[in-house]
Formats: C-alpha cells, structure tokens, sequence
C-alpha cells in the first residue's frame, strides 16, 4: 500500500508488499524491499536499499544525491533520524553500512562512512561522525557523540551524554566527557556467554592489559596464543587500537 501523496522517481524498486505513508518521497536508486514500512513524510534518496522488513518512522531522512546506504533485514529507525544526509568534511561520500536487528532511535545523526554491526542500540540524539566503526550488540547512550574514525568493540556500553575520541574495546561500560572505560560490562556478558570460564577469562585478560596502563605489547602477544576466543578478541582490538 502506497500513499497518493507519495512521490516516487522513475526506477525506483518497491517490493509488492511494502507500506509506504503520506507525503514521503523515494528517489530514482532507492530499492525497498519486501516487508518494508514507511511512516510519513520520510526522505530516502541516493542508493539506499532497505533490505527485508525494514521500518522507518515519521520524518526521518536517509541519503542525498551521491551516498550510498544500505539498511538491514527488520532494523528500525525512529523519527527524525538522519542517516547520510550530507557530505563529508573532505567532501568525499564513503557508504553507509548497516547490519540488521538494530534499533536506531529518534534525532540520531550518522555521517559518511558508519558501520554498524547487528543488534546495536543507538539511543536518542546520538551523533555517529564520520568512519565510525561499531561492532555488534554495541549500545550508545542518548545525547552522546562518537568522533570521526574511531572503533566501539562488540558489546561495548556508552554511558548517556558521553563524549568519545579513541577506541573502545570490546565487552567494556563506557562513559564520560571525555568518555573513558570504566569496567567490564559483566551483566552484558553474563546475558551472551553461558560459560562462565570465558567470562573469567575475558576478566583476567582486561586487568593485564587495560588495568593502570595500556600494554599492546602483551596483547599483540595474547591476541597470537591465548586459547580463550573471547580472550584473543579482546587482546586484538586493543593491540590494534588508538587507544593511549
């Protein structure tokens, strides 16, 4: 079902099933697919391809003329969301990638180059600038801003109105302005893992390279031998991270 008041371009590709409100408008490249649903006055233009069942709520805005956005299976996008609406600072447009099952709330602003994995939780009037990174299960508190390049690790909790400018690694609770890793989230992890070996594991590692200092040395080392997964995932980020 298609509003009338809806404008849709020429070669522009609907799935038979979708539901699209009042007074939005799809452009040419736009490709929506099956079990899809638009609220009213939304903006999609570029090439933004919403994958299955996909729900995007009033007044929301995604892409311009030259991104490219790609949307997840059964992700949700509150109002006013603005995803690539905008060009870089360096005038350049990297693709917006992001996965599926995420929850992206309302006033969220996300620039050129965003990865999202899945299952993240974007709150209210969070701003994700550009090339940041977040790996799944990541949950970013209302009214924070990640800065330009920067990675949050899987499972990763931002405390609200935090402001973070490096690496976040993964399984970590997060806050601050400036934002700085406050501890395991060990309630996340106890939710995901169910044996309890690994969640000591990912303990220990934390407090030898992330306790007074950071010692990527030690976790190059671990991230190469450790037997733990869980333990080298953890090793590898912060190895590999602009964390100071």
């Amino acid at each position: 079902m298609i509003h009338n008041t809806t404008i849709i371009e020429d070669g522009a590709h609907i799935a038979d099933d979708v539901t699209i409100g009042p007074f939005c408008y799809i452009g040419k490249d736009v490709i929506i697919s099956s079990g899809c649903r638009l609220e009213s006055n939304i903006i999609l233009k570029g090439k933004v391809t919403l994958h299955e069942s996909v729900k995007v709520f009033s007044f929301a805005a995604i892409g311009h003329e030259n991104s490219e956005v790609s949307v997840g299976e059964k992700t949700h996008i509150r109002e006013f969301t603005q995803i690539a609406t905008q060009t870089s600072e360096l005038h350049t447009q990297a693709k917006v990638n992001i996965g599926s099952n995420n929850f992206i709330m309302g006033y969220v602003q996300i620039l050129s180059g965003v990865e999202l994995g899945e299952y993240c939780i974007i709150t209210n009037a969070v701003r994700l600038y550009e090339n940041v990174k977040c790996q799944d299960r990541v949950i970013v508190g209302g009214l924070s801003t990640v800065e330009a390049n920067n990675t949050l690790g899987t499972g990763v909790m931002i405390g609200g109105a935090s402001y973070i400018d490096q690496d976040m690694p993964p399984f970590t609770l997060v806050e601050g302005n400036k934002a700085t890793i406050k501890s395991l989230n060990v309630i996340g992890l106890r939710r995901r893992l169910e044996n309890k070996d690994d969640i000591e594991e990912i303990k220990s590692i934390f407090k030898r390279i992330l306790g007074e200092n950071v010692d990527k040395e030690l976790a190059l080392e671990i991230s190469k031998t450790h037997e733990n997964e869980y333990a080298r995932q953890l090793a590898h980020f912060v190895a590999n991270s602009n964390i100071q």
